[in-house]
């Protein structure tokens, strides 16, 4: 194996049946890697807090099985999928007339939900556009089965929920409310000011990773050997300025490992932080350690600093 997760199970799936009974009415998100996991793991897990599963485009719909519904968070382009690559229960999110437009282009018809923009300013329509999306949601032959309002990282739960609230405030319909970005303790409280709505969340990193320290992401020592001073090494021919040792790190961008920062390794050993020799290839980083330092050996393993968001380990231990 090269890059490996070691999750502790059982604290892991404490972690995640808390939180989903926290969050009451809640759709889990596996979407782009699975937060680590890899999708399918998640999708299996997924489907026994709820029929009802965000991905994160229409490319990943097809990852939710034929009895549960697909809520799709992104807004499709002009290219679909085939049809037999979809689920079967789908639901496209669009947040401007743009993207009704896909969907006729398409010749898609279906269920949406109508995303609102929030102080993120991404996708959304605001409020003087709404109008003219419902009308064009409409006109498509589309099915609104809800409204839905993503509030930015910044900021805190309270401040989610006063602009989820003000957003809410401004519509004037019965469809359901789907959010995110809200701890319990505050979506309680506006499910409770708003007690005629249905106020669904939505939850991803929260509710699959949680605490830090129920994950250790290792990588193997593949091979390493001293070198001295003016040895040139790596795909770019780096002159080394002092004897040490070059270790081979089983790990590199095909597994989403990037630098920490703009500039910063993200392998450690022993506590220390290993210098990078060149920025990390498909399969394999390069580092060098000083003769002052202690170096990893074949066979051993380094600690990689990275959000879970983005990796793909080659292999998961349940521990």
């Amino acid at each position: 194996m090269t890059l490996q997760l070691s999750v502790d199970s059982a604290a892991w799936g404490r972690h995640v049946s808390e939180t989903a009974n926290s969050l009451g009415d809640l759709i889990p998100v596996v979407k782009g890697n699975g937060y680590g996991f890899g999708r399918a793991t998640l999708i299996e897990r997924a489907t026994k807090i709820s029929r009802d599963i965000a991905v994160g485009t229409i490319f990943e719909a097809h990852n939710v099985p034929s009895d549960g519904r697909a809520f799709v968070l992104t807004p499709v382009g002009k290219v679909l999928p085939a049809t037999n690559n979809l689920a079967k229960n789908i639901v496209l999110t669009v947040g401007s007339i743009h993207h009704v437009q896909n969907l006729r282009d398409a010749s898609w018809r279906g269920e949406v939900v109508i995303k609102l923009r929030s102080s993120m300013n991404r996708y959304g329509a605001d409020f003087s556009e709404l109008q003219p999306l419902v009308a064009a949601v409409q006109d498509a032959g589309l099915t609104q089965v809800g409204w839905s309002v993503h509030p930015p990282l910044d900021g805190t739960p309270q401040s989610h929920a006063t602009e989820i609230g003000n957003t809410i405030s401004n519509v004037d319909s019965d469809l359901p409310w789907i959010v995110s970005h809200i701890d319990a303790k505050n979506l309680a409280d506006l499910r409770k000011k708003f007690a005629n709505k249905t106020i669904r969340v939505r939850s991803g990193t929260h509710l699959w990773l949680g605490d830090k320290s129920m994950f250790e992401l290792t990588a193997d020592v593949l091979d390493a050997r001293p070198v001295k001073s003016g040895a040139v090494v790596g795909y770019r021919n780096i002159t080394l300025h002092q004897d040490g040792m070059l270790v081979m790190i089983g790990a590199g961008t095909s597994h989403g490992v990037q630098l920490v920062g703009a500039e910063l390794s993200p392998f450690h050993f022993n506590s220390t932080r290993l210098s990078l020799v060149e920025p990390s290839h498909m399969h394999t980083s390069m580092v060098f350690v000083p003769t002052n330092q202690a170096a990893p050996k074949p066979g051993d393993s380094v600690d990689v600093q990275q959000p879970l968001t983005r990796v793909f380990p080659d292999f998961i231990s349940w521990i």
